[in-house]
């Protein structure tokens, strides 16, 4: 009779999420590592001169150096990660009430935009901190002006960069989405895993087959994130994805670790 002999994977290291947003709690998870969640509070304004890309990866920094004095243990990384909507090159924040949100999505309507999520990952005993970037691409629909106002009396975009969720069931602004979707909610979940390969935790579970089931969405770019410009390539089956031009959604590996 053969013998299997099964390897048992486990987490030394605890993870900080620095974020009290729903939908990275829910990302993060689907790599079964163990996390806890610190709430981050810095300010989020932009410099002067600002890129969008300095912008997300100095808040995604700042908010993981945020909450170190909550990291009770030294064996401990801390994620940061902070997503903005660029529409030609200008960063739209949240909206400040009803109004202000209907311009946004008007001026989003019928075009694609951009969506940068950096991510940093602070290691407490040594300091040691790495960032990734990510550039999405997100194509628009022409919704309507009825649906924008039906939208907003829900209260969903009043809390969102861009005044809108990806993933919302009704409103589903976005048509032909071929890039990170993941990133657009606020983690993309395969940078993420990229990193903690280096910083040595991988994930406790097939991440890719994961983030798929969760939003049903066949990912065209998770296997040239996580094979493309990495030092420790994921050892995971990441499906078909393959090195795509910009035009189609993430810009892998355009900035990759730092």
């Amino acid at each position: 009779m053969d013998c299997v002999r099964i390897l048992r994977v486990t987490q030394k290291t605890t993870l900080l999420l620095a974020s009290n947003s729903p939908r990275r709690r829910q990302l993060l998870g689907l790599g079964n590592w163990k996390f806890i969640v610190a709430v981050s509070d810095v300010d989020e304004t932009q410099q002067a001169g600002e890129t969008p890309k300095d912008y997300v990866l100095r808040l995604a920094q700042a908010k993981a150096l945020a909450v170190v004095a909550q990291a009770q243990a030294e064996d401990v990384v801390i994620i940061g990660s902070d997503t903005a909507v660029v529409d030609a090159d200008s960063i739209l924040g949240k909206p400040t009430d009803g109004e202000d949100a209907a311009r946004m999505l008007k001026q989003l309507r019928g075009h694609t935009h951009q969506v940068y999520t950096g991510v940093a990952f602070h290691r407490v005993r040594d300091g040691k901190t790495l960032t990734e970037l990510c550039i999405t691409d997100v194509p628009m629909r022409a919704y309507s002006d009825d649906e924008i106002a039906a939208y907003i009396q829900t209260g969903d975009p009043l809390d969102k960069a861009g005044a809108y969720a990806i993933q919302h069931p009704d409103f589903q602004p976005v048509e032909s989405m071929r890039g990170c979707y993941a990133s657009v909610m606020g983690l993309p979940l395969c940078h993420v895993t990229r990193a903690l390969h280096v910083l040595d935790i991988p994930p406790l579970a097939n991440v890719p087959t994961a983030c798929r089931k969760l939003l049903n969405y066949e990912c065209p770019v998770s296997g040239a994130i996580l094979h493309v410009n990495s030092p420790h390539p994921s050892p995971l089956p990441v499906g078909e994805g393959t090195m795509l031009p910009s035009p189609f959604g993430a810009r892998v590996g355009d900035e990759g670790l730092h």
